[in-house]
C-alpha cells in the first residue's frame, strides 16, 4: 500500500479530514509529552522533598521547613503545606498564640492550594478526552464521504469494472478511518493514564496536608496547657460540663 499514491489520488475532503487528525494528532501528543513532564519533575521534587520536610518537623526546626516549602515551587506537596505554613508563619515563634482560628485558616489555605495545584495539572486533559473521542469520528466521517464517492463514480461510469472499479476508492475512504483510531487510542491511553495520576497526587497531597494540621494541632497543644488554643477548647468543655451539672 503506497500511502503517497493514496495521498494523491485523494479528492479535497479526505485530504483535509488527514490534515484535520494531523492536527489533533500533534496536539495531543504534545499536550502529553508537556503534562508527562510536569508530572515527573513533581514526583521528583517531592521524593527529595519529602524526607528533608519530614526531618525538620520532627527536630522542631519550623523555620527550616517553611523556607524548604517555599523555596520548592516545583513539588506538588511542597506548594501544599507552604500555603499552609505561610498562613501560620508569623505565629510559629510562640505558639502559645496560635488559635483554633488560626488552625482552620491554615486549613483554608491548604485547601485553596490543592484546588490551584491540581487544575493545573488536570490542564489540557479535556483536550485528551476531547481528541480521544472525536477522531474515530471524524476519520468515520471521511470515509462514509469516500465511499459515496466511490459509488458515485460506478454509477457515472455505468458500472464497469464492478468491485474492482471502486476498490481502490474504497481503500482510499478506509484509510481515513484507521488514521482517525491511530489518532484516538494514544489519547484515550493518556487521558485515563493523567486521571489516574492525579488522583494519586490528589492523595498524596492530602494526606500530607493533614499530617501537618495535626502537628500544629498537638505542638500548640502540649505547651504545658498554655496555649489559646488549649484554653479555648479547655474553656469549651468546662462551660459544656457545667451546663450538664445544672441541667
Amino acid at each position: 500500500m503506497d500511502m503517497m499514491h493514496l495521498w494523491a489520488q485523494a479528492g479535497l475532503f479526505a485530504k483535509g479530514i488527514v490534515i484535520t487528525l494531523a492536527i489533533m494528532s500533534v496536539y495531543s501528543t504534545t499536550i502529553t509529552i508537556q503534562k508527562l513532564i510536569k508530572i515527573k519533575k513533581s514526583e521528583a521534587a517531592t521524593r527529595k522533598f519529602a524526607p528533608q520536610f519530614s526531618r525538620a518537623i520532627q527536630e522542631e526546626n519550623i523555620e527550616q521547613a517553611i523556607t524548604m516549602a517555599e523555596k520548592n515551587k516545583v513539588s506538588h506537596v511542597a506548594r501544599v503545606l507552604g500555603g499552609a505554613l505561610s498562613e501560620v508563619k508569623p505565629l510559629l515563634r510562640d505558639r502559645a498564640t496560635i488559635t483554633a482560628a488560626d488552625i482552620n485558616s491554615a486549613e483554608r489555605a491548604v485547601e485553596r492550594q490543592m484546588m490551584i495545584t491540581l487544575s493545573e495539572f488536570k490542564r489540557g486533559s479535556g483536550v485528551l478526552g476531547t481528541v480521544g473521542s472525536t477522531a474515530p469520528f471524524v476519520g468515520l466521517l471521511g470515509t462514509t464521504m469516500g465511499i459515496v464517492n466511490a459509488f458515485q463514480a460506478m454509477a457515472t461510469g455505468g458500472g464497469a469494472g464492478g468491485l474492482a472499479g471502486i476498490g481502490a476508492g474504497i481503500a482510499e475512504a478506509l484509510i481515513t478511518t484507521a488514521f482517525g483510531l491511530m489518532v484516538a487510542i494514544p489519547a484515550v491511553w493518556a487521558y485515563n493514564y493523567f486521571s489516574t495520576k492525579v488522583d494519586n497526587l490528589a492523595v498524596e497531597m492530602t494526606y500530607t496536608s493533614k499530617e501537618l494540621i495535626d502537628y500544629l494541632i498537638k505542638s500548640v497543644g502540649s505547651e504545658f496547657g498554655r496555649s489559646i488554643f488549649t484554653k479555648e477548647f479547655q474553656a469549651q468543655k468546662a462551660v459544656s460540663g457545667s451546663g450538664h451539672i445544672h441541667g
